[in-house]
């Protein structure tokens, strides 16, 4: 029996799959390695690696596969590309390394805290001409993505201003403060992408403010655990981003657009559906509290994208200007807020 088009089934895809090697399985490693395992069609794991033999080991035999050391893992002809799930500073290293043995790669953020290192980075991936994404998964997020649509597609006329709201449950343990880069290069870098994605002009200056609102630890460790920041775009568009390591509601993630002509919104999404209206009022699913609760489809939609870019090639969808760009904003917010002043982007390089 044949199916007819008008059933809107895609023929099945005959094509072997794009084998890849996990290079880092801890929490987002091993994330990562179930869904490219189970819930990414096209893609597989064939091996991992990481720097603890036992982390390795372990997730290897769940997935059925072998635990190897890097050299290895890239040497492997068993595996076409690469995550890089590692911690930021071997993230150079292992993206060099990855480009030279020709395997294409998906870099988890941010390529690296120094903008140097991204560019030797960027000139390895050039220089091999290798596939290349950079891991902001929330450019895929179906409601995220509707609002970059809208703005693309003049539907709300000429674009005036976007806002960014992210909050996270609870605020990290003061020891991954200390080593993360601070706010803007940890929590805020993300944002940073969806600004720059959605409005689809690049961020010419920064001016950002904080304060310790929540654990004097995060201070003690030379961060700040509440920021504000405003950016202004080449096309004149202006971002507010507002920023906090604790909402005690849940992960709070909102995107609002205005223009000339309308307002296209992103909203949070409750844990389901269903709410209950009674005399004293109405009573709604609180909001995720687990970050892959509220990003577990852009992560697949993320993986799609990158399997689409080995097997048939063309623009990165989050390429290496896009792996740079952020970085760079994300270190002149880190000189606003010590300086106490706006920070053209053209000042960090």
């Amino acid at each position: 029996m044949t199916t007819g088009a008008g059933f809107g089934l895609a023929a099945l895809d005959t094509r072997p799959p794009v084998r890849m090697g996990i290079i880092g399985v801890g929490r987002i490693g091993r994330m990562h390695a179930d869904l490219l395992s189970r819930e990414v069609p096209g893609a597989t794991v064939t091996a991992v690696a990481d720097a603890l033999p036992e982390t390795a080991a372990r997730v290897a035999g769940d997935l059925g596969v072998p635990a190897v050391e890097i050299p290895e893992l890239l040497a492997s002809d068993q595996v076409d590309a690469v995550a890089i799930c590692t911690s930021t500073p071997t993230h150079v290293d292992l993206i060099v390394a990855a480009a030279e043995a020709g395997k294409a790669i998906l870099c988890e953020k941010p390529v690296s805290l120094d903008l140097t290192e991204v560019d030797r980075a960027i000139d390895a991936v050039e220089a091999a001409q290798v596939p290349f994404m950079v891991g902001f998964n929330r450019r895929f997020d179906p409601g995220h993505a509707s609002v970059r649509e809208a703005v693309r597609a003049g539907a709300i006329g000429e674009l005036h201003t976007l806002r960014i709201t992210s909050r996270d449950p609870a605020p990290p343990p003061p020891e991954y403060v200390a080593a993360s880069g601070g706010i803007f290069l940890d929590m805020t870098i993300h944002d940073f992408d969806m600004a720059r994605s959605i409005v689809g002009a690049e961020v010419v200056e920064v001016f950002a403010r904080g304060a310790v609102r929540i654990d004097p630890r995060i201070g003690d460790a030379g961060d700040v655990d509440t920021a504000v920041t405003v950016l202004t775009h080449e096309d004149g568009t202006i971002t507010y981003i507002d920023n906090s390591r604790q909402a005690v509601y849940g992960f709070d993630q909102r995107i609002e657009a205005f223009g000339s002509e309308g307002v296209a919104v992103s909203d949070n999404l409750p844990q389901h559906g269903g709410w209950t209206l009674t005399a004293p009022g109405r009573t709604e699913p609180r909001l995720p509290w687990f970050f892959l609760d509220r990003y577990l489809t852009s992560y697949r939609l993320e993986w799609s994208a990158f399997v689409d870019l080995v097997r048939d090639g063309g623009p990165s969808p989050v390429g290496t200007i896009d792996g740079r760009a952020p970085v760079a904003i994300g270190l002149a917010a880190t000189r606003s807020l010590r300086e106490g002043r706006p920070v053209a982007v053209s000042e960090i390089g």
